[in-house]
Parts: structure tokens; C-alpha cells; sequence
């Protein structure tokens, strides 16, 4: 509350919060981010104790839902990992959140099939195609065919001069690619 007040004071008046509290020994950053409480509660009294700032949580959060409930006691939610795990989950984000019923969100074969002329552009300029695709690994997350999308896309990136190719094999893997 102190902190907080200070920098207002100076003049901030947007703060992220992460309710997990870093234990700075005795945990490895991977323990860090499940092993302390997390600590809703206190960045909700942090808004009720400053009304006038804006005031976003993070931590812990993986579903629309539990940002929706957030919303009831704070103005903004960050997701961190959740989203690397789950980047289709913004797909909805508009409509359950914000009620906004179009345009409607891409599926995830548009999203594979837009990504292509963006990792054709970084290939031609040097970057090898696993730096890209490492960050699509999880777009099926859930889905039937899943596991054969990252095992193809795994084995393959790597391969020399793999290209674009490689990921529409990949995306054949998925049996209803229309998801």
C-alpha cells in the first residue's frame, strides 16, 4: 500500500500487480511460479484502498472465466503463461468478454495459414523456422490431432532448409483442420 501510494503520488496512476510472491531462495524460477499462495485478495483490497487507479491483476489465470470474475474486483487481467499455453483462448475474448459478437475469430487453420507469409518473410531474412514455430506449438491445445501437430512440427523445423512446408504437413495432421 505504501509502494503504491508513493508512486501515485509521483504522478502513476496504472498498476500491474502479480499476486504470486517471489521467494527469492530456496526456489527455482519453474517452483516460483506455483509454489507461493497466490494472493488475489490483496491486489483486490489494493483497489479498494485506491479507487481512482487502475488497477490490473496477473497470476495464475488460464480461462476466460476466472477473467471475468476478476473483472468484478479489479479493471484489467494479464495472462502470462496461460496465453503461451493456450494462445487460441483469446479467439473468444471479445465475445464472452466484452459481448462483441463479430467480426468472427479466425479458426485455428485461418490463424496457421495467415502466420505463413510472416514465417516465409523471417525464413528469407535468416531466422530458422523452429524460432518461429516454437510459439505455435500449442494452438491445438485440446483438440483431436494435437499431439500429432507438435510431434510433426518437432521433428521436422529442424530439418535443413525446412520451410513452410513443413508446417502445412504439420496442419495436415489435424484431422478436422477447420478448427
Amino acid at each position: 500500500m505504501d509502494f503504491v501510494q508513493t508512486v501515485a503520488e509521483a504522478g502513476c496512476n496504472r498498476f500491474t500487480v502479480h499476486a504470486r510472491k517471489a521467494w527469492l531462495q530456496g526456489l527455482s524460477p519453474k517452483e516460483n511460479r506455483t509454489v507461493p499462495p497466490l494472493r488475489y485478495g490483496d491486489v483486490h483490497r489494493l483497489k479498494q484502498e485506491f479507487p481512482e487507479l487502475i488497477v490490473e491483476i496477473n497470476g495464475g489465470f488460464t480461462t476466460l472465466t476466472q477473467v471475468q470474475e476478476q473483472l468484478e474486483a479489479v479493471d484489467a487481467v494479464m495472462i502470462g503463461r496461460g496465453a503461451y499455453d493456450n494462445p487460441y483462448l483469446f479467439a473468444e475474448a471479445d465475445r464472452s468478454i466484452y459481448g462483441v459478437e463479430f467480426p468472427l475469430a479466425p479458426t485455428r487453420f485461418q490463424v496457421v495459414e495467415a502466420m505463413l507469409p510472416y514465417i516465409e518473410h523471417w525464413l528469407n531474412r535468416g531466422l530458422k523456422l523452429n524460432s518461429i514455430t516454437r510459439h505455435m506449438l500449442q494452438l491445438f491445445t485440446g483438440q483431436p490431432g494435437t499431439k500429432r501437430w507438435k510431434r510433426y512440427l518437432s521433428e521436422n523445423v529442424c530439418r535443413l532448409g525446412a520451410g513452410i512446408e513443413v508446417v502445412r504437413e504439420a496442419l495436415a495432421q489435424i484431422p478436422d483442420a477447420g478448427l
